[in-house]
């Protein structure tokens, strides 16, 4: 197969940032992409509807034209998120979900949820308005290790929600391990996950294996050989809980060469080029179009995007870098080639 066309896929988890990056990650994004879920981890963070819908309108000044581009609003769950902020985001009809970051989990979580037990009240609304919650599904603390939090989690809280909220939709977002693949197969139709590029491409050798490499660090963090495999057979299995969501995450390349640099891996020049490539490792590129623009509008209740994308076996070379403010930004392969080209 030399050519690939796929109904327009949508990205249900990308980091847009603010600002000046905005002119580098919307064009990115709405190069192939007809919707996305903008995560609301900004400083300070994105926590009202009115703040959503502000945040919104910059994201559209960013678009280039001619292009046709949704991004999806989020709320940014606290302690203290009133069920009330709740109805009024759905009413706006541009927020889409909210997302719970554990305090301390990963980029800007320093105002997340302490204890899920304080948020149930609203999300006990989320679960009567039908707006779904999106988990960074991470346990922290100085005892627990980095490679058992994604575990931790379900154990401990996921399992709590799934069984406190039954009506409510939840997404497992950016899954790394054989266990979170089997915990969402097993869950209710309510539960979905998504999956990013980079942890079907990568495992933890990418980041360790011949001295750390900054620009592969990510959180969750990549895991064994086995957990990718897994995480392959659960993308392109056809099973509709599973689904796109990048994490496409830029940060400047000062901020992640540093002492202690931050957690991110940028996909969004190439994304679906990417997903191809993996989907291409294992012969399943007739899988590809279910899981990335078919399975997610499914979960949230939306239609499939009418326009098609055409997708080249051409190799091209991915820049070293990209202009992010007066910083730069180190995409995913920098100086690398990849397989697939959008072509249209």
């Amino acid at each position: 197969m030399n050519e690939l066309t796929l109904t327009r896929p949508d990205d249900w988890h990308i980091h847009l940032r603010d600002g000046v990056a905005l002119t580098t990650t919307v064009p990115h994004a709405a190069r192939c992409f007809g919707r996305v879920i903008v995560m609301p981890n900004l400083t300070p963070p994105v926590t009202t509807t009115i703040e959503a819908l502000a945040y919104r309108e910059r994201i559209l000044a960013a678009l280039p034209n001619g292009h046709e581009f949704e991004p999806l609003m989020t709320l940014y769950l606290t302690d203290t998120t009133p069920p009330t902020e709740i109805a009024r985001a759905k009413q706006s009809g541009h927020v889409a979900a909210v997302k719970l970051y554990p305090v301390g989990a990963t980029t800007n979580a320093e105002a997340g949820v302490t204890d899920i037990k304080k948020t149930f009240a609203t999300l006990a609304e989320m679960e009567q308005q039908g707006m779904p919650l999106l988990v960074h599904g991470e346990t922290v603390g100085k005892d627990i290790d980095i490679f058992d939090r994604e575990r931790l989690f379900m154990e401990n809280e996921l399992t709590l929600l799934v069984k406190q909220f039954p009506k409510l939709k939840i997404v497992f977002e950016h899954i790394t391990t054989q266990a979170a693949v089997d915990f969402v197969t097993a869950a209710p139709d309510n539960v979905a996950a998504t999956i990013t590029a980079h942890h079907l491409l990568l495992n933890r050798n990418a980041l360790l294996a011949g001295g750390i490499r900054p620009h592969h660090y990510c959180l969750p963090v990549l895991k064994r050989e086995t957990d990718r495999q897994a995480l392959l057979g659960a993308a392109t299995g056809g099973n509709r809980k599973f689904f796109l969501g990048t994490d496409s995450a830029p940060h400047p390349k000062s901020a992640k060469e540093a002492a202690c640099g931050c957690a991110g891996i940028y996909t969004a020049h190439a994304a679906i080029e990417l997903y191809a490539q993996a989907f291409g490792s294992v012969g399943a590129l007739d899988k590809l179009e279910n899981f990335a623009s078919c399975f997610g509008p499914g979960f949230y209740g939306l239609p499939v995007n009418s326009e098609k994308i055409v997708l080249q076996r051409t190799s091209w070379q991915v820049p070293e870098e990209y202009t992010l403010g007066k910083d730069k930004l180190i995409p995913l392969l920098a100086g690398n080639t990849v397989d697939w080209q959008l072509v249209t």
